[in-house]
């Protein structure tokens, strides 16, 4: 991946209802010398698009190659600098020898039906997870990681613990707002912003849909083009596009206004300790049968007058 046109190009290319990752090849120097790691994510809070998750590592001697990129708190930078510094990652021969990078493309689909399903699986243990198997590749492609710092979902305590029990032999440091503190979390932080910008930009509706990207903004609630789509872009039956997470309140309550109105009958769930009507117990399978009826004894035995008998009564 050489610039963002190929990083376009890549995303394109994907089936946008499901996840996907995306990643840089690892530095060799990566593998030889201990490393740091930042953790981060974008589009955590939209109603529209995916959610990125983004790690970004280099060795610990390299810091200052991301000082040179201009790594800083993301959320200040604008989306042309952070495309420009993303562009240096890719192209740069310090960047390109020093930082790796890798993404997860989480689909708004995954997210609202994992909010959904009957085990509700929030949206926190999507996030932890996605960080939690990035980290895991990384380190199965064989990078030194000696530190992780990550920007923290929910408690930093917590998470800081199970990341720890995790990964034991590596310093874990989980923080609030990391990306403004940890360069190489808002190195990581700019992987994920970008992925989610570009992925916006070449979505394609699998529902047919003639619109681009300038129809729909940039995914917000408060963005008014987000509402104008959230509010226009309801069908009768089939609800929204997979751009959509229905399982946010914004679009809930658009449904609830305008889409047909829909009963499920609930499934009755079997306590484990109480048998459904007409099931028998695995147990009587194997107990021995009381049969009061005489069985007939064989012809060998009536023609020669034997009878079973116990020798020791």
């Amino acid at each position: 991946m050489v610039s963002l046109k190929t990083l376009e190009d890549y995303l394109r290319s994907k089936d946008n209802s499901k996840n996907f990752t995306n990643c840089s090849e690892v530095p060799p120097i990566c593998k030889s010398e201990p490393c740091m790691l930042g953790v981060d994510e974008a589009g955590r809070g939209p109603v529209l698009g995916p959610m990125v998750y983004g790690v970004a590592f280099c060795p610990l001697s390299q810091k200052a190659v991301l000082q040179s990129l201009g790594c800083a708190d993301s959320k200040a930078l604008t989306e042309d600098k952070r495309d420009e510094i993303f562009t240096k990652m890719l192209t740069e021969s310090e960047p390109v020898q020093n930082v790796g990078w890798s993404a997860e493309i989480i689909s708004p689909n995954y997210i609202s039906n994992s909010m959904y399903r009957r085990a509700k699986h929030s949206l926190n243990e999507v996030s932890m997870n996605s960080a939690i198997s990035l980290i895991k590749k990384v380190i199965e492609e064989g990078v030194n990681l000696a530190e992780i710092y990550v920007d923290t979902v929910g408690p930093p305590e917590k998470y800081e613990a199970k990341l720890s029990e995790i990964f034991p032999n590596i310093k874990i440091t989980v923080a609030k707002k990391a990306d403004s503190i940890y360069p190489i979390v808002s190195a990581a932080s700019i992987v994920a912003k970008v992925t989610r910008d570009h992925a916006l930009k070449v979505w394609s509706f699998k529902e047919g849909f003639d619109m681009d990207h300038t129809g729909f903004g940039s995914g917000y609630p408060g963005d008014p083009l987000t509402k104008k789509f959230i509010r226009d872009q309801v069908d009768n039956v089939f609800g929204y596009p997979l751009l959509v997470r229905f399982s946010w309140s914004t679009a809930e309550l658009m449904l609830q206004e305008k889409a047909a109105a829909c009963t499920f009958e609930d499934i009755e769930e079997v306590s484990p300790n109480k048998k459904a009507a007409g099931t028998k117990s695995i147990s009587t399978f194997f107990s021995p049968k009381e049969d009061k009826r005489l069985r007939k004894r064989h012809k060998f035995f009536e023609e020669r007058y034997l009878n079973v008998t116990n020798a020791f009564e």
